[in-house]
């Protein structure tokens, strides 16, 4: 197409180049090193690792230029790219910035997919949903038997006051060690005389207030009372938000239980310490019962593994504003969708629009640029504790002048955030830097 374009006497660029993929290639040179030296990307240290990465770049890039050229396809060789080249990282870096300074990009404490393989955040496209009608036992990554999904698991958690107990169901058991509240219908004759008094946990003592969630809870299903675990769920997450509860993460990184779990269960991996938490609830008698429950399951492409909803600090992109203007791009005709049947497409994507998470917990791709200021006399040290302290810059010697003018006469240390940008970050920028920065 384009040879016969340039044919025809059209001014055609077609640019060659590699792109960097992120997570797939990230993926791939992992389980390479596994594979050939039984060593994880965290045995060999993040310089390393990416050393290991450029390698496998250029041996596969090498081999796919080659094929091109051979192809005989009409590119134009002297603007041959790669998706992490200076250039290139130069576009992404000043699209941040500009974003960041416009209001677009900012950074928030969200329920996002969590892989514990590759220990980071995935996007919505990279988890594959599963549909399970019963009770299915399937091979986890980190597992040596399978796990068991598709089934309801019923307990009690005892009342205060002498006031009996309340009997809850959950698809996935080990998150009640994240428990927060109890949900029920406020109209639920059951349970009226329950609004606003507590259970108790009984691993922990923490008391889980009654509370009413009519846009949750249906009084007809089930027991008409549901567990909520803001950290762990987005149904949760929304209602944590709205009653002001306490957000408890439970997870490491990796998908073990933390300390928040309680020393009973810390260290177990997640589908181990859920048969442990069933366990205890039968020494505890506290126990209901089993059943065969219809559930969606997400799962990584990339890694199989069971897609953990977590809560996680990480940076976004308001689509709000693009979402209105692109609805209104087609609604008066500026933009038309052929064949139209498709326009309802455009419309029921862009009308539930939600932001973009946009950073990634690996080490190859873009990092992101933003500097976080820990001062010296911060009573907390963890990088992120103080969401004003980031700041967003070119490159570490504008970010230090910045630093310099935000806290005069400070002694503080300077981080830059180890996260890098989903890929797509630098894919909706290509064509436009392509050639803008080399004039």
């Amino acid at each position: 197409m384009i040879r016969w374009r340039r044919m025809s006497g059209y001014n055609a660029l077609w640019i060659p180049g590699m792109d960097h993929a992120g997570i797939a290639t990230q993926v791939v040179v992992e389980k390479k090193i596994m594979r050939e030296r039984k060593l994880s990307r965290h045995d060999l240290g993040r310089d390393k690792f990416l050393s290991e990465v450029h390698n496998w770049k250029d041996q596969y890039g090498g081999t796919i230029s080659r094929q091109l050229r051979t192809l005989g396809a009409s590119l134009d060789w002297s603007h041959e790219c790669f998706t992490m080249d200076e250039q290139r990282s130069e576009a992404v870096t000043e699209a941040f910035v500009r974003l960041y300074k416009e209001g677009l990009i900012y950074r928030d404490i969200r329920l996002v997919n969590w892989d514990c393989t590759l220990r980071t955040a995935i996007s919505d496209i990279e988890v594959d949903r599963v549909d399970l009608k019963a009770e299915t036992l399937l091979e986890v990554p980190g597992y040596s038997n399978p796990v068991q999904f598709g089934v309801l698991t019923s307990f009690a958690y005892p009342l205060e006051e002498g006031l009996g107990e309340i009997i809850v169901a959950t698809t996935r058991i080990e998150t009640m060690l994240g428990d927060t509240a109890i949900a029920v219908h406020s109209q639920d004759e059951r349970y009226k005389h329950l609004h606003g008094k507590y259970a108790v946990h009984p691993f922990n003592g923490r008391k889980l207030e009654i509370i009413c969630a009519d846009d949750l809870v249906k009084a007809t299903f089930g027991t008409g009372a549901v567990k909520i675990t803001p950290a762990h769920d987005s149904k949760d997450f929304n209602v944590g938000k709205q009653h002001n509860l306490d957000f408890i993460n439970i997870f490491t990184d990796d998908g073990n239980i933390n300390e928040n779990g309680g020393p009973q269960f810390e260290g177990m991996p997640r589908f181990t310490a859920r048969a442990a938490v069933i366990d205890a609830l039968k020494e505890k008698g506290l126990y209901r019962g089993m059943e065969n429950n219809e559930i969606e399951l997400g799962r990584c492409s990339r890694t199989n593994d069971i897609v953990e909803p977590m809560i996680k600090p990480q940076w976004f992109v308001n689509c709000n504003t693009m979402a209105k203007a692109a609805l209104h791009a087609v609604k008066s005709k500026e933009i038309e969708i052929i064949p139209p049947q498709y326009e309802q497409d455009w419309y029921r994507w862009l009308e539930n629009i939600r932001d973009w998470c946009i950073s990634r917990q690996l080490w190859w791709g873009h990092r992101v640029p933003a500097w976080y200021v820990t001062l010296e006399d911060d009573k907390e040290k963890d990088m992120g504790s103080y969401i004003d302290h980031w700041i967003i810059a070119r490159n570490k010697s504008d970010a230090v002048l910045e630093a310099k003018q935000r806290y005069p006469e400070k002694k503080y240390q300077l981080d830059q955030d180890p996260d890098v940008l989903d890929t797509w970050f630098f894919s909706w920028s290509f064509p436009p830097n392509c050639t803008w920065l080399a004039g």
